[in-house]
C-alpha cells in the first residue's frame, strides 16, 4: 500500500512540474478510500485530488497544452482533449498511465464572470482496485 501511495504522490509532483505556475495549491495528498464493493480490509484504491488557482486564465490554458504534450513522454496516454459535457464546457485532459493502473482527470474551471470561486485546474487521479498482500490489512 506504501507503494501506491507513494506512485501516486510521484505522479502528482510529477503533474506539477509540468503545469509548472506558480499559484496556490490546494492538496490533502494521496487518500486510501474503498475499493467499491469489495472488502475494505482486502481491497483498496488511492486517490489523490489537488487544485491550483490564483493564476490568470490564460496561463493556465498554456499549462493544459503542456499537458497534452508532455504527458506522453512520462509514460501516460492521453485518452481525451477539449470541452467536457458540462454546461460550462470545461476543458479536460483525461489519460492513463501506461507502466501503472492510474488515471488521470485534468480540467480547467474558468470560473470568470460566472462565480465569486476562483478559476482552477483541478486534477484527480486514481488508482484501479489493488489487494493487500495475504494475511495484511488495508492501513489508511
Amino acid at each position: 500500500m506504501d507503494v501506491a501511495r507513494t506512485d501516486a504522490a510521484t505522479f502528482a509532483d510529477r503533474i506539477r512540474e509540468i503545469i509548472d505556475l506558480p499559484g496556490k495549491l490546494s492538496d490533502a495528498g494521496p487518500q486510501v478510500t474503498p475499493c467499491g464493493d469489495k472488502d475494505f480490509e482486502k481491497f483498496y484504491t488511492v486517490g489523490h485530488m489537488w487544485s491550483l488557482y490564483d493564476v490568470p486564465v490564460a496561463d493556465m490554458e498554456k499549462a493544459m497544452a503542456r499537458l497534452k504534450s508532455e504527458l506522453p513522454a512520462h509514460a501516460w496516454k492521453i485518452d481525451s482533449y477539449g470541452p467536457d459535457s458540462s454546461r460550462a464546457k470545461s476543458l479536460e485532459l483525461t489519460a492513463t498511465a501506461t507502466k501503472k493502473k492510474y488515471s488521470l482527470s485534468v480540467r480547467l474551471l474558468d470560473r470568470r464572470g460566472r462565480s465569486e470561486n476562483p478559476s482552477m485546474i483541478s486534477v484527480a487521479l486514481g488508482s484501479a482496485c489493488f489487494q493487500v498482500p495475504e494475511g495484511t490489512k488495508v492501513d489508511i
